[in-house]
């Protein structure tokens, strides 16, 4: 487990491919399972350590998930994240290349709980939700473009969702169309960077995750 930034109020963890942030129906073991070990084992605390899940990145995304230690830290987080005070940052591989170098991308999302899945309209429809993201392209290669993508809204697997709406599915991502999977069963989309006010201390809070070991990130990134 790679800790990006912790203080007594909030801890910063950098989540590998295929771990789960909160526990689910799998009953596999959860990242913040690990957060709350690593915090009892380095403070010697009793008894049960507190641990709020301030956001959630899906199973086969790598990158940066911020954690609350206190009560007070994760309602402020929680309301922060709610209003998009913080500001993340992804890196995406995607298949082919996007019509534009840089563009605003808006779409109507409406989920399919039982695929676990979520589907793009060009326009609003019963049951839609508006997701807007940005995007530009910061690498190329033959088959593969890496893009840095904002999110203005927050909905259920939107960047995976949105970038397929265009003809570039995310590598690796098979659920919305990428050709083939990728060796570690992750997708290649990386939570690489947050940026906001420090809930307590009020100081601005920067963590950014290292690249995946993967060659092709860091070709995509030289490219």
């Amino acid at each position: 487990m790679e800790i990006l930034y912790e203080d007594n109020h909030i801890i910063i963890v950098n989540k590998a491919v295929g771990e789960i942030v909160q526990g689910d129906k799998t009953g596999d073991r959860p990242l913040s399972e690990d957060v709350k070990a690593y915090i009892k084992e380095k403070y010697a605390k009793p008894g049960n350590v507190f641990l709020g899940v301030a956001h959630r990145l899906d199973r086969p995304v790598a990158g940066v998930v911020v954690f609350a230690r206190t009560s007070k830290a994760l309602s402020r987080l929680n309301e922060m994240f709610r209003t998009g005070d913080v500001h993340k940052t992804y890196w995406a591989i995607v298949e082919g290349c996007p019509p534009q170098p840089e563009d605003t991308l808006t779409h109507w999302l409406v989920r399919n709980e039982r695929q676990n899945k979520s589907y793009a309209h060009g326009r609003e429809v019963p049951g839609s939700k508006q997701a807007v993201l940005a995007y530009r392209v910061i690498g190329r290669g033959e088959r593969y473009t890496l893009l840095e993508v904002n999110l203005m809204t927050g909905r259920h697997h939107q960047i995976r969702c949105q970038l397929a709406a265009i003809g570039c599915p995310i590598r690796g991502d098979l659920k919305y169309g990428a050709r083939r999977s990728n060796p570690d069963g992750g997708i290649s989309l990386l939570a690489r960077r947050v940026e906001f006010v420090h809930p307590v201390s009020r100081q601005c809070i920067v963590a950014e995750a290292p690249l995946p070991a993967e060659r092709l990130w860091r070709e995509l990134a030289r490219s």
